[in-house]
């Protein structure tokens, strides 16, 4: 009987053991904050692909991590949501740099300020872009490119994904550069962009590389350059543009940010939490595998790139005269 009795007891024992931890359990998941993540492109792109690995790396210091999608405008939807959401640390944006350092030079009305009303977390990624010879073409340097286009302007033809974006302004870059006169021809979207110059009906593309470096290893276009200050691990064999002799840089990066007047205490705890995840082995992996070059800076090494290519980009966006509503 009295080892039946001792074994009850440490039974009750146990139970009440097991009950202390499950309060305590449950009641930590309760002190932990919920995190919305706010991504203004359609699910699967790359902006939703990068929200949803870093949210996935971030879920244990939540009680739960969601990414809403608010595409439209390009971008500029979430980009409102954010403005309007309390500075808590709870609700946050993944976006690429367009809407930040291109967007307030493009748009008469963009709908915001750019550095006001938003507070800087983290650069997440780097990506490059390439300049591509299509068929047409037949160059193999951006020398031979630069060479031709003074000589035959009808062939300095370049593609691009749109009116406005990025590689828009690229090509404006170069131009601004290289001191040579360029012809834009914009697409709707990067696809459209590829036909045209699988086709012959354009003479180079401007683009992210992922676009294209299928094609370049099939053999049935050449990227003919880099614009980032290193080669791309993309193409590693494709030499940068100043490695040719043309003193240029031209890179983009996707970034967290959260509304204006986070507590410092509030963005440093954020901060910690998303370089962490930036630095994980898989979320590092999918990056590199999406064309990205994984950062994971501090909140004021953000703010300073904003404002480095806030600045850069002025003067080609200006030469350019493009204003949008």
């Amino acid at each position: 009987m009295m080892i039946h009795h001792l074994s009850n007891s440490k039974l009750v024992k146990v139970l009440l053991s097991a009950t202390v931890l499950i309060l305590a359990l449950a009641a930590n998941a309760q002190d932990k904050p919920a995190l919305r993540i706010l991504v203004g492109f359609p699910p699967s792109g790359s902006a939703d692909t990068i929200a949803r690995q870093i949210g996935n790396a971030m879920k244990d210091d939540y009680s739960s991590v969601t990414i809403d999608n608010k595409p439209g405008a390009a971008g500029r939807i979430a980009l409102q949501q954010l403005k309007a959401a309390k500075p808590d640390g709870q609700t946050v944006i993944i976006l690429p740099s367009g809407p930040m350092v291109l967007f307030p030079h493009v748009y008469k009305n963009v709908g915001y300020d750019a550095v006001k009303d938003f507070t800087p977390i983290s650069l997440l990624a780097r990506f490059q872009f390439g300049i591509v010879s299509g068929p047409s073409s037949n160059v193999k340097s951006i020398t031979e490119m630069l060479a031709k286009a003074k000589t035959d302007k009808k062939s300095a033809t370049y593609g691009t994904p749109g009116a406005g974006s990025l590689p828009h302004f690229l090509g404006v870059l170069l131009e601004q550069s290289a001191g040579v006169e360029l012809t834009h021809v914009p697409f709707q979207g990067g696809a459209p962009a590829n036909t045209a110059l699988l086709g012959g009906h354009v003479g180079y593309k401007m683009d992210v590389i992922s676009e294209t470096a299928a094609f370049h290893r099939d053999g049935k276009v050449r990227i003919i350059a880099v614009t980032g200050s290193k080669r791309d691990a993309q193409v590693p064999e494709v030499p940068t543009l100043k490695e040719q002799g043309i003193n240029m840089e031209a890179t983009a990066w996707f970034a967290m940010y959260g509304p204006a007047g986070m507590s410092a205490q509030t963005l440093a705890k954020i901060e910690d939490q998303v370089r962490k995840a930036v630095n994980r082995p898989e979320v590092r992996e999918q990056l590199v595998k999406l064309g990205n070059e994984p950062v994971g800076s501090t909140s004021q090494e953000l703010a300073t790139i904003q404002k480095a290519d806030f600045a850069r980009w002025e003067k080609p966006i200006k030469a350019t005269g493009i204003q949008l509503d």
